[in-house]
């Protein structure tokens, strides 16, 4: 079927005088598919997640479950390009520094408040103070917000933030360097607004159900940890009419291939493919199996903080046990999914962006494999003196079967004796913040699709810098990049220092690999980003 940006869509819904309770009993007015009569959406989640505050939550399970909850000033459409949200648009000043939001005056908090410029100023405010400590309060300082990093350093007033509220329904955002891609970055969840009386109400209580006041086009009501987490139509929000989806349902399963049963039992819509079943299940249901390209990668970091291990301070360490990596055995054989195998850090389905030549990708394995042996033998280790470490990664099937492989690739190459260490989802994420390990799973999702939102992780002041690489140069050139014309050259230059030093191993760039209902219609598989929303889905009748 082919699929319409949104605003076409909704243009179309509202040229028909069509509302939500007459779709559920008719057809969709794009499509032309005859709508299901229960138009609840379930899919699975593989862990909970860490929170559906937009300032505080730091997870992609969350940051999909916020989507539907809250709005912000620009949203995706079908295709990853940008499209207004409570902002109708935008203008700029000729340096791209100074951005002006324009709001619209029918967007709606749940309990039938406006949404105001007062109300993005608040939030924002909020992510940079250091009083809340926000895990993303780095994201601000990587928009360019004037005054940003002395906020979060302690060093400035939250008042003196960039972002004013002109009046209700105009918000400027003042930068302290030009950013051309400033709107891309309004779609990501820590920038969408909060609801200041609620959460002086109810300090941290206020996301539960109960309290939650929201202004996206879905509410909160029903959470049970660990295990589900519903959200219902949110009759205040300004595009009610056009939503078709009533009621959608996150289910906590931590087995993917309990899910995949339950799946073909008919409870979930959407499930992830177990590790290595993709071919078969696309052989067995072609119009179910889906594979795509997503702008995530999938790397191992090392910890090269002064707590971490002295032994991964050896740079030839750390390209030995990269080189003797055998991605396509992890592409291939494990994953099997259509994931291409990763040597840069930054996916080749980022827009604009073009993977540069690396030592590594011209090298066959065998070649790899016997560069690797040398390099170990010269840093002082093999079989007399075998190297040790332990691996850490959060919990599930297939992190582990690929944990386990490269364990085995290492000791049967390198002679290194390697203790798997996995962990559930929130410990993992705390363990790993703060340095506890020596070599540890890390994948990042794109918060906006341009190189700098994964380059960026590996400067020295991010705040996802598990790893504590920094290195001064790739610091200077990501702080070069922002205001380039032509970025290119600067993140090729990154890429390859990233290559030479060795702070991470790229293991795979990911794919969106799922069993999808075929009732489910317009599921964005044209976003690299997979920011999807609820309101834009719909069921068709069997």
């Amino acid at each position: 079927m082919t699929k319409m940006p949104r605003f076409v869509i909704a243009g179309l819904m509202a040229s028909t005088m069509l509302v939500g309770p007459a779709f559920a009993a008719g057809t969709h007015p794009v499509t032309g598919d005859a709508l299901a009569d229960d138009q609840t959406f379930t899919y699975r989640v593989l862990d909970e997640h860490s929170s559906v505050d937009p300032q505080v939550v730091e997870d992609v399970i969350g940051s999909e479950i916020v989507r539907d909850l809250f709005e912000g000033l620009m949203n995706q459409d079908a295709e990853g390009n940008l499209i207004p949200g409570v902002a109708t648009g935008f203008t700029t000043n000729d340096e791209k520094n100074v951005y002006t939001f324009t709001l619209r005056p029918e967007a709606k908090w749940s309990n039938g408040d406006p949404v105001t410029a007062g109300d993005f100023v608040y939030a924002w405010k909020r992510l940079v103070n250091p009083e809340l400590a926000s895990p993303y309060a780095w994201f601000g300082e990587l928009m360019s917000i004037e005054n940003a990093a002395a906020i979060i350093a302690g060093e400035k007033p939250i008042d003196e933030l960039g972002v004013s509220a002109i009046d209700d329904h105009t918000l400027e955002v003042r930068l302290s360097a030009s950013l051309p891609y400033f709107p891309l970055m309004t779609t990501h969840a820590s920038t969408f607004p909060s609801p200041q009386k609620v959460i002086e109400e109810h300090g941290d209580q206020w996301t539960r159900p109960e309290n939650i006041v929201s202004n996206g086009a879905y509410v909160l009501t029903e959470h049970v940890p660990a295990e589900r987490s519903v959200r219902e139509r949110n009759q205040m929000y300004w595009d009610n009419e056009n939503t078709i989806i009533d009621k959608v349902v996150a289910l906590v399963i931590n087995d993917e291939n309990a899910a995949l049963t339950r799946y073909f039992a008919g409870e979930l819509d959407r499930t992830e493919v177990p590790a290595g079943q993709f071919p078969k299940l696309k052989a067995e249901y072609p119009d179910e199996a889906v594979s795509f390209p997503r702008l995530c990668n999938y790397y191992y970091t090392f910890n090269l903080s002064d707590s971490g291990p002295e032994e991964f301070k050896d740079v030839n360490v750390r390209k030995a046990l990269s080189l003797a990596v055998d991605r396509k055995i992890i592409t291939e054989n494990i994953k099997a999914g259509g994931e291409p195998q990763a040597y840069t850090f930054t996916p080749g389905a980022t827009a604009g962006f073009d993977i540069p030549d690396v030592p590594m990708m011209a090298m066959s394995q065998e070649e790899r494999d016997a560069e690797a042996k040398r390099l170990m033998a010269e840093a002082g280790y093999g079989p007399d003196n075998p190297l040790k470490f332990d691996m850490l990664y959060n919990t599930d099937e297939a992190h582990g079967k690929i944990a386990v492989a490269l364990g085995q690739m290492w000791k049967q190459k390198l002679g290194t004796e390697v203790t798997l260490a996995n962990m559930e989802w929130k410990t993992f994420l705390d363990t790993r913040d703060n340095q506890d390990f020596a070599l540890a799973r890390g994948a990042w999702c794109g918060d906006y699709n341009e190189a700098s939102t994964f380059l960026d992780l590996l400067t020295t002041p991010s705040g996802y810098n598990d790893g504590k690489y920094s290195n001064a140069r790739v610091d200077e050139l990501m702080t070069e990049a922002k205001t380039a014309d032509d970025p290119q050259p600067l993140y090729t230059e990154v890429e390859q220092i990233i290559a030479d030093e060795v702070p991470i191993i790229p293991i795979y760039h990911y794919a969106g690999v799922y069993m999808l209902d075929s009732d489910v219609g317009n599921w964005p598989v044209n976003n690299v980003e997979q920011n999807w929303y609820s309101r834009d889905l719909y069921k068709k009748a069997e």
